[in-house]
């Protein structure tokens, strides 16, 4: 089977300046879900930039099912594709419906319709995300009024209605209080999709994913299991610090010291 999401041989650096991500290889089957993990400045939003085709890699391919993603127009990777990032503008002139509406543009046949009322079909996707994502209170409401939470909850709606077979997610906890962070991860479990999510917390990153990799200065320190990719050798040689794990209960607890 065709991975979703592969990297061969992948480097990437501001213009004139060193390399930020060295030698990044990696495939990611369809279905699998992905925890990236790492300490500050280690490359992770740059990577996830590189997969949902923010920015095209100085060295290497990028493919997505198969096909190298600047290969493809970003109508049609936008329909195999969707990101969820932490930067969320407040000044959008938009309620949270219309932002969720936005998820159907790559599936319409000209971009131009805009924010024209969707149809049928359209509707009833939007419909389904907004309910999904437990926004049907607050659909009306100026985007910009809502919490950070909210807004976050919005963007991953937006995101489910683009329908896409690849999800990448930067940080998708951030401002979600616990029972949204823990709803939000078992929603993105039972998609089905693949997913590529960055996460600071590695308890969650755990319990959620399926496979962890971690980076240290742009390069891809391990790559696994969580059970092996988390460990304390791994953590200390990632985060510059003395790890301690117990794994005596159900989940990983995690401890460290200076």
């Amino acid at each position: 089977m065709t991975a979703a999401v592969e990297l061969s041989g992948v480097c990437w650096g501001p213009r004139g300046r060193p390399d930020i991500l060295s030698d990044i290889n990696f495939s990611v089957p369809q279905g699998q879900i992905m925890a990236v993990c790492g300490a500050n400045g280690a490359g992770k939003s740059s990577l996830l930039r590189l997969i949902y085709r923010h920015q095209a890699p100085r060295r290497g391919t990028v493919r997505l099912m198969g096909r190298d993603i600047w290969a493809l127009s970003a109508t049609d990777a936008a329909r195999s594709l969707a990101a969820v990032l932490q930067e969320q503008p407040t000044d959008f002139a938009l309620t949270a419906r219309q932002i969720v509406a936005l998820g159907r543009l790559p599936h319409r046949r000209g971009w131009g319709s805009g924010l024209a009322t969707p149809g049928g079909e359209d509707a009833a996707i939007i419909e389904a995300a907004i309910l999904r994502m437990d926004l049907t209170a607050m659909a009306d409401r100026p985007f910009g009024t809502l919490s950070g939470g909210e807004r976050q909850r919005v963007m991953v709606a937006r995101a489910l209605a683009q329908q896409p077979r690849v999800i990448v997610l930067d940080e998708p906890t951030n401002h979600l209080d616990i029972r949204h962070q823990l709803e939000l991860l078992a929603l993105l479990k039972g998609l089905g999709l693949t997913v590529i999510a960055t996460l600071h917390d590695l308890t969650l990153a755990a319990e959620f994913a399926e496979r962890v990799l971690i980076l240290r200065d742009g390069r891809i320190l391990a790559d696994g299991p969580p059970d092996l990719a988390l460990s304390e050798t791994t953590l200390a040689d990632a985060f510059q610090v003395k790890a301690r794990i117990d794994r005596s209960g159900p989940s990983p607890r995690f401890s460290f010291h200076l």
